[in-house]
């Protein structure tokens, strides 16, 4: 409510006589809170008028013409409201600027303490939960829908919960939060080694989270060859990951990442190493055929030759594809043959 001044004057007659007389004055701060103070009262006779007079709002008025700015009736003697520097009976007072009960509906008179909250106003017994009735009256409180509730309620029905324990966050606890989901800052830990994430960084995965030592230790990508984890890069041999500086050949170590090897027994060889190690040596030019790069070659009984290895050893005519003649360890094309023979 606004500020406003509650006098109480009373007037008497006395014949012959000069009395000052002590009443109340209540002042109504916009807090509800009422203190009391003394206002002078006058009665005298034995002035020139000849009559009575009160003295009010620091000021002399005939009996008469103290009254109420909205019903003009005498507010000598009577209790009023002084609002704007215009003094009102306590009727008018209330029926005009009294505020409403939002629980009861009545008015909440000048005796009233009046407590607000967001435009709204409640006497102070009607100041209740909605849910469990008890008084909230300097005690915390939660609005929802235009319902005031004491805490338990409020966090029963409305609070938001954690997705750790379940339980709601109370006002003031930290919360942490990632996409729709929400947690308290103790429950925000790694599901495996339960140490708590704060502003580390951090993995979900499948609604759990993992601090990244943990993720790293139970999901990462390792090497096949060291076990370590392969943070960037990297090579995929037979489905299975290798670091770059490890996928190399099992004879001379030298990297095969982006060059040509072939594999024998689940091993990786460079070209020149599985030509030396494993690969069939051409009869002609004695080199090995390795295959790599689609080579072709030819095979004759348990002799081989690269395709231009595969010559007359006449005429060094190609013979791939066409028919040829062996003569001893060499081969020849059947014109050659024929001239050998005349």
């Amino acid at each position: 409510m606004a500020d406003v001044d509650v006098q109480v004057q009373y007037t008497t007659t006395e014949r012959k006589t000069r009395k000052v007389k002590k009443t109340s004055k209540r002042r109504e701060s916009k807090d509800g809170e009422v203190t009391v103070t003394e206002v002078e009262q006058t009665n005298t006779t034995n002035n020139d008028d000849g009559g009575e007079y009160t003295k009010a709002m620091n000021k002399d008025w005939h009996s008469g013409h103290f009254c109420c700015w909205q019903c003009d009736e005498s507010l000598t003697g009577q209790r009023y409201v002084l609002r704007d520097e215009h003094p009102y009976c306590i009727k008018c007072y209330e029926s005009v600027f009294a505020n409403g009960c939002e629980e009861c509906n009545k008015i909440i008179g000048i005796d009233s303490k009046d407590l607000s909250y967001k435009d709204k106003h409640w006497h102070e017994a009607c100041f209740l939960c909605a849910k469990c009735r008890v008084s909230l009256v300097d005690k915390q409180f939660g609005s929802k829908l235009d319902k005031i509730y004491c805490g338990n309620c409020y966090d029963a029905q409305f609070a938001s919960r954690c997705d750790g324990c379940g339980e709601v966050f109370r006002a003031g606890t930290k919360k942490m939060e990632y996409k729709t989901r929400q947690w308290h800052e103790k429950c925000f830990c790694c599901v495996v080694c339960k140490n708590p994430i704060g502003t580390k960084s951090f993995i979900p995965r499948e609604q759990e989270i993992y601090c990244a030592g943990c993720y790293e230790d139970k999901f990462a990508t390792r090497c096949v060859k060291c076990n370590k984890i392969i943070t960037q890069g990297g090579v995929t041999y037979k489905n299975e990951p290798w670091h770059r500086e490890c996928f190399t050949c099992t004879n001379c170590n030298t990297s095969l990442a982006g060059q040509r090897f072939t594999s024998r027994d689940e091993k990786p060889y460079c070209a020149e190493c599985f030509g030396e190690l494993f690969a069939k040596r051409c009869t002609s030019c004695t080199k090995p055929i390795t295959g790599i790069g689609g080579t072709r070659f030819i095979s004759f009984e348990d002799r081989h030759w690269h395709n231009d290895c595969f010559i007359c050893a006449q005429c060094k005519t190609s013979l791939v594809g066409k028919g040829f003649i062996t003569d001893g360890q060499d081969i020849i094309c059947p014109e050659c043959a024929k001239q050998k023979l005349m």
